[in-house]
């Protein structure tokens, strides 16, 4: 398992994304050389933006802060979706922060830790829902819906220990739980499935804070325990 790519996006001004100021970071791009990238606790949503240093996050409403640091996509994914599209997709193509190789990111478990580099450590939290701004940079009809039926989200991750980190690094697991709750099943929870929701709060506090208290919700509007 490894990491083939660190990403990182620059502001661009667009006609199509809901942020107020009009600016996207969705257009990320593999930092090229051999130098080091920094991750970095990025501090509470709304506040903090990208845990990767270089990187841009426009909207601090919907993207970035401490349980969306990192955004990681697995290259499998991103060739199963070249046969899907019929075109060519470079790392970095769906806004991700990691492209990585080996490594199951949808299999993951919500709470699982990964290392990578020497000092890095990252947790998984949730996987990423798709928006309008996702879809108009791919240019793709349907998109949010077809992303979504295939429930191959890529992962959140927050930063449990600070590092630098490049291109050919290891990943390690190097904690998993023993919980079932995968990203993927906390994907279908938020979208698609519903009923999956009291089933997610066996991840506890691991959760994306968003989707911890959307499952606390459901489960306090049906009266369950």
């Amino acid at each position: 398992m490894k990491l083939l790519t660190v990403n990182v996006g620059t502001p661009r001004a667009v006609d199509y994304t809901a942020n107020p100021g009009g600016l996207t970071g969705i257009d990320k791009r593999p930092v090229g050389g051999e130098g080091a990238v920094r991750v970095a606790e990025p501090g509470p949503r709304g506040v903090g933006g990208s845990g990767v240093a270089g990187d841009a996050v426009c909207d601090l409403r919907h993207h970035g802060g401490s349980d969306q640091a990192v955004y990681a996509f697995a290259r499998e994914d991103l060739d199963f979706w070249e046969g899907e599209l019929g075109r060519p997709l470079a790392n970095g193509s769906f806004g991700e922060n990691l492209t990585t190789a080996g490594l199951d990111v949808n299999g993951a478990r919500i709470g699982e830790r990964w290392r990578i580099g020497d000092r890095l450590v990252l947790e998984v939290t949730h996987g990423r829902v798709p928006c309008r701004t996702f879809a108009s940079w791919l240019g793709e009809r349907g998109w949010v819906r077809r992303f979504t039926e295939h429930a191959a989200p890529g992962a959140y991750l927050r930063v449990i220990e600070p590092g630098e980190i490049r291109a050919g690094d290891a990943i390690e697991i190097v904690h998993r739980p023993d919980h079932g709750v995968t990203v993927t099943m906390a994907f279908r929870a938020q979208t698609v499935e519903r009923a999956l929701l009291p089933q997610v709060l066996a991840a506890g506090d691991a959760l994306h804070q968003g989707l911890l208290a959307t499952a606390r919700e459901y489960m306090e509007k049906r009266g369950i325990a």
